[in-house]
């Protein structure tokens, strides 16, 4: 679907550069500018470095003077309106919401999210007009949000509704070690305990069997072998040693 942030009358240029860095994280950059206090407020300094490497949305945004320019080619519009109001579109949280807006076989829209002011929020005129007002179920005796932490939570909250990204495994996958390194590395402790007279040979039982099993379900790697071996040549040093001082 076409998803764009508009804010309306952003009076912090911080908050700006803190939208974009939001939404580049959670994969869109159509943000757009409602009248904002500083006309140059995409090339400030505090919003550069808010955006904290978000430039390529940032050199995308745009400045319109009316709301009207903002929702060009939009057909679902969400308030972000956390003040109760007596009249005006139904109050859902994101993810109810969100629900319903990606249901298999529905039509896709082109939605767009609507911020107010940091200083007086989202004008009555402006949530009328909108499909839904969406409030986020925070605690109910302090439920201010700061503007950019405000857009996280729905650009996070539409991205999930919308399948997601697959999550990185921060440490790449390791190799396995094959079964002659575990075999070898199995031999090597046999030796080591053995020595240091926890296995008896004459009678090894099923212990042997069971750390072969142990180490399978381990799937270790090449290096964690190397480990084990160094482990098992330590101890098999150690009893050596001390066979030498009994001397």
């Amino acid at each position: 679907m076409q998803t764009r942030f508009i804010l309306i009358e952003t009076s912090h240029a911080g908050n700006v550069g803190a939208a974009a860095r939001a939404l580049k994280v959670m994969g869109f950059d159509d943000l757009v500018l409602v009248k904002p206090r500083w006309p140059n407020v995409l090339r400030k300094e505090e919003t550069i470095q808010r955006a904290s490497g978000a430039n390529d949305v940032l050199a995308k945004a745009r400045v319109v003077d009316t709301l009207e320019e903002a929702l060009e080619g939009v057909t679902h519009l969400c308030a972000t309106a956390m003040t109760p109001r007596d009249f005006g579109p139904p109050t859902r949280s994101p993810r109810d919401h969100f629900a319903e807006l990606t249901r298999p076989g529905d039509p896709e829209q082109s939605v767009a999210f609507l911020f107010g002011s940091e200083r007086f929020g989202m004008k009555n005129e402006d949530v009328y007009r909108c499909h839904v007002a969406l409030s986020i179920p925070t605690h109910p005796q302090f439920g201010s949000l700061n503007l950019g932490s405000a857009i996280q939570v729905i650009a996070y909250d539409w991205r999930v509704a919308l399948g997601g990204f697959p999550v990185q495994d921060a440490v790449p996958p390791a190799d396995k070690a094959d079964a002659q390194q575990v075999a070898g590395m199995l031999t090597h402790w046999e030796q080591a305990l053995t020595d240091i007279g926890f296995l008896d040979p004459a009678a090894p039982k099923k212990l042997m069997p069971r750390l072969n099993q142990l180490f399978n379900r381990a799937d270790l790697s090449p290096e964690e072998i190397h480990i084990l071996r160094g482990v098992a040549k330590a101890m098999i040093q150690a009893t050596d040693a001390n066979k030498q001082v009994k001397r």
